[in-house]
């Protein structure tokens, strides 16, 4: 089935409209709304067609219909245009770093509030953090035949225990040999250090055994983005209640339970490398959060001391202005943190 020009049209509206009132959309109200030139039995066809596609839903059998999240990815990675950020916004978002330039912490907790103020979201900021975390050691264990043990430290001695299960776990003599040569080749390693041709090199080592490197890639990884990153400012996180979605109260004591547990949350602020990361809904890697969608944006600080700001709210958030604002914060920290540096430069 083609996704055409009017399907697009009819999604676009769908999802502008959900956005906007948190109200399953029909076709009349499309019909209404949105000048398309097709009748209400025409928009509902086409609207059958999408839900056979799998990018709207309906939830209820005398609703309209509201998108799902496959309809959200679409949206987000070909369909949104980004909104520009009013000059009163940009003042304030400019006022609040000005102000707060010469403290990062306080820089990063009075961003987070300013965030969610704006936003009407909860935001959760990460770092900064100079990312020099280094390994100080690796060991691997055998708890039974399916289940390996890793055990992590970094040079800072934060130590994470992670249970790998396994199709067929060696002895304990095997995970040794194992364990004393990763140790030989990523002892004070970096995170960055370990390249992808470094990566290659030690599976062809350990030809028989990938499956434990891979877990052993994954645990390290782990614990070191936490390491780097376990100091979360959060704002906002009542803000959350204001929409409908979360309603239930059981439903919201549930996800503020999840957002005090720092390092889950460090955690999913580490996956993404992109200028601009989205996820919705069952993309996000808590269960407790699936209900949510969470864009994030990387910030560079210079000398490698980079984190990232991150915009929690419900799966209809409004993606562009988000995207639009954190665009807008990121570009002002940076700037003002160069011009900061290049102050204390000329004058030394």
């Amino acid at each position: 089935m083609t996704l055409n020009e009017r399907k697009i049209k009819i999604l676009q509206s769908i999802i502008n409209d959900y956005i906007a009132t948190g109200e399953p959309v029909g076709s009349r109200t499309i019909a209404k709304k949105y000048d398309m030139g097709i009748s209400s039995a025409t928009i509902r066809n086409e609207m059958s067609d999408l839900e056979d596609m799998g990018l709207i839903i309906q939830p209820h059998a005398s609703a309209g219909r509201i998108p799902s999240d496959l309809g959200y990815r679409l949206y987000v990675d070909q369909l949104m245009k980004l909104k520009e950020v009013d000059n009163d916004k940009q003042q304030f978002l400019q006022g609040v770093i000005s102000k707060n330039i010469d403290s990062i912490e306080y820089l990063m907790e009075e961003s987070a509030k300013a965030l969610a103020m704006l936003t009407n979201y909860t935001t959760l900021i990460s770092g900064p953090l100079n990312n020099k975390t280094t390994l100080k050691k690796i060991n691997l264990l055998n708890l039974d035949e399916s289940h390996l043990m890793i055990i992590t430290a970094t040079g800072e001695n934060y130590i994470t225990n992670h249970v790998a299960p396994l199709f067929n776990v060696p002895d304990d003599a095997t995970l040794h040999i194992i364990s004393a040569r990763l140790n030989d080749l990523l002892k004070d390693k970096e995170l960055n250090e370990i390249t992808d041709e470094m990566v290659d090199d030690i599976y062809h080592r350990f030809v028989g055994y990938e499956d434990i490197i891979e877990a052993a890639f994954a645990a390290i990884k782990k614990t070191m983005n936490t390491a780097e990153n376990v100091h979360i400012h959060m704002s906002g996180a009542k803000n959350i209640l204001t929409f409908p979605e979360f309603s239930d109260v059981e439903k919201a004591k549930t996800l503020f339970q999840t957002l005090e547990e720092k390092e889950r949350i460090a955690e999913l602020l580490s996956v993404g490398g992109n200028e601009i990361d989205v996820m919705i809904g069952g993309e996000i890697s808590i269960e407790e959060m699936q209900d949510c969608s969470l864009i994030t944006a990387t910030y560079d600080l210079g000398n490698n001391n980079k984190g990232k700001i991150g915009i929690l709210g419900p799966t209809r958030m409004d993606y562009p202005q988000v995207v639009s604002i954190l665009n807008s914060m990121v570009r002002n920290i940076e700037t003002a943190m160069q011009k900061s540096i290049g102050v204390k430069k000329n004058g030394s």
